[in-house]
């Protein structure tokens, strides 16, 4: 079923924003859940997962259009986020969202695909793979969070997770969100800009409502049991992974994250990108590419 470009599982969003939204299926997994996804390109199996404070449009103004001139690529909305709903902080845990995602793959008849994840989208593309390994050529991690640890979204949106969380962030909605997330996006682009384009296409209104907000605080509340979880599992990871993050990442720590998961995970391959910071997915598409058809060589190897 194709969504409408005005309704939304996250409250009635402007003209404006509907004119930016990527056309979307979404399948119906179960108990009111649903995956909502756009594809582009033909070719082996790709579904990227996006990361925090986003929706699909991130990834599909940034390595999709590169990654479709190879693969068959699935964007998906991750659960609870953009038009993909979810049961709360019951489905916020990485591993259960990446088991949700599992599911729509089997939907699709997917046969092995690569995963590929940027920074919490990393984190559920990993415990996919640590998961179903036999399910999925492999994993392409972009500046993913690896290890538990306290983080600003633990304070920033955590709270709206508690009861009566919604009404907390409704009200941030109409005095300090305005300013805040604004500065977020920006700051994930450090050390470079946010490229104009991406600020006159970028759906900004669907992800940074109040309700939207709080799937941000659930996700943050489920954060360091799924990591830890993912953690302890990393040394019997089966699944080909290769991680790339940049050298001045400040949203998420390279050296304490990435870097030293590649260590933890067998056969893992880590690349790192100079005077690249998280969002590196839109500064080095290509590289995104390239890891991603190295997972597929493998795969063909094994074959």
């Amino acid at each position: 079923m194709e969504l409408g470009p005005v309704a939304s599982p996250v409250g009635r969003i402007s003209p404006s924003v509907a004119a930016r939204l990527v056309p979307r299926s979404t399948i119906d997994l179960h108990d009111g859940r649903t995956l909502a996804y756009a594809e582009a390109g033909q070719g082996p199996a790709l579904v990227i997962i996006h990361g925090t404070l986003m929706s699909l449009e991130d990834m599909w103004l940034g390595p999709v259009p590169h990654l479709a001139e190879h693969f068959r690529v699935i964007a998906v909305d991750r659960p609870g986020h953009g038009f993909s709903r979810r049961q709360g902080i019951a489905d916020a845990h990485s591993w259960r969202q990446a088991a949700l995602i599992r599911d729509g793959v089997r939907a699709l008849g997917l046969e092995r695909p690569i995963i590929v994840g940027h920074s919490f989208g990393g984190a559920v593309g990993i415990a996919y793979g640590l998961q179903f390994p036999d399910e999925i050529a492999g994993v392409v991690a972009l500046a993913p969070i690896c290890f538990p640890e306290p983080r600003l979204e633990h304070l920033l949106f955590g709270p709206r997770a508690a009861p009566g969380g919604g009404l907390a962030s409704a009200l941030l909605g109409r005095s300090v969100d305005p300013a805040l997330l604004p500065l977020l996006w920006n700051t994930m682009f450090l050390p470079a800009t946010m490229p104009p384009g991406y600020a006159e296409a970028y759906p900004f209104g669907l992800v940074g409502n109040a309700e939207q907000l709080v799937a941000e605080g659930e996700d943050a509340a489920g954060l360091m049991a799924g990591l830890t979880r993912s953690a302890l599992a990393y040394h019997s990871c089966r699944a080909p992974v290769r991680i790339l993050a940049g050298d001045s990442d400040i949203v998420v720590s390279t050296p304490r994250h990435g870097y030293w998961a590649s260590h933890r995970i067998p056969g893992a391959v880590f690349t790192g990108l100079s005077r690249t910071g998280h969002m590196l997915h839109h500064q080095h598409p290509e590289a995104v590419l390239e890891a991603a058809r190295a997972i597929a060589g493998q795969a063909r190897q094994k074959t």
